[in-house]
């Protein structure tokens, strides 16, 4: 998680803020393999207050660049959700997004048209009707990390659980043991439930789908 961490720090400047605390799993395919498609849904917990509230889905490459994500952002006062790659190399513009009221679903998906050009289609689409589409292009970002996050500055957590269902991760390896075996839990900061894994394996791709993954609170 070195790596990580780095990416970490260097979004931590982005933000200008003092106090970051992180709770966040991560799929890692194996050396080699990368991350096609990843979708699933999220339910906008209740927003005590307007802060510093990032809660995403995302995706990372080996070198930890930057990651692409659909960012709950709590800062309003209103959940907004947009599909963005942050923090830079290459600096793309931030895609469009849409109001999500407490409770509501949100359904996400990331897609690369292959993975040696890497362009990256996204969606994003609520319960209330809201919708939004992104393309990012990202050659030299072949992403290997699913991740789910919450990202928090200057604030606790303190809305109750994020949870998540019906996740799905497409990599083309023929390994299952990223999937079955997963996800790590960041310094075991987060109490976490979840469905068991289930990998299925056909034509050199592994599709792992998750019916249930929840950040239910600080452990």
């Amino acid at each position: 998680m070195k790596l990580f961490t780095s990416c970490l720090a260097l979004l931590a400047l982005v933000h200008h803020v003092s106090a970051q605390t992180w709770y966040f799993l991560t799929f890692t395919t194996p050396a080699g393999s990368y991350i096609t498609s990843y979708s699933g849904s999220f339910v906008a917990p209740p927003l005590p207050q307007a802060a510093t509230y990032y809660l995403w889905p995302g995706l990372q490459p080996p070198g930890n660049a930057g990651v692409l994500q659909a960012v709950l952002d709590g800062r309003s006062g209103e959940w907004w959700i947009g599909d963005g790659y942050c923090c830079s190399d290459p600096s793309l513009a931030w895609g469009s997004g849409f109001n999500v009221p407490n409770g509501q679903t949100v359904n996400f998906g990331f897609s690369v048209n292959s993975v040696s050009s890497g362009t990256w289609s996204t969606s994003l689409s609520s319960s209330g009707g809201g919708s939004a589409t992104g393309s990012f292009a990202l050659p030299t970002h072949q992403m290997n990390q699913a991740i789910l996050a919450i990202e928090l500055y200057d604030v606790a957590w303190t809305f109750g659980q994020f949870a998540f269902s019906n996740v799905v991760i497409t990599a083309n390896t023929t390994s299952t043991s990223w999937c079955t075996n997963g996800p790590s839990n960041y310094q075991n900061a987060a109490v976490v439930t979840k469905t068991t894994p289930v990998a299925i394996v056909s034509g050199g791709t592994t599709t792992c789908k998750i019916s249930s993954i929840v950040l239910v609170q600080p452990a």
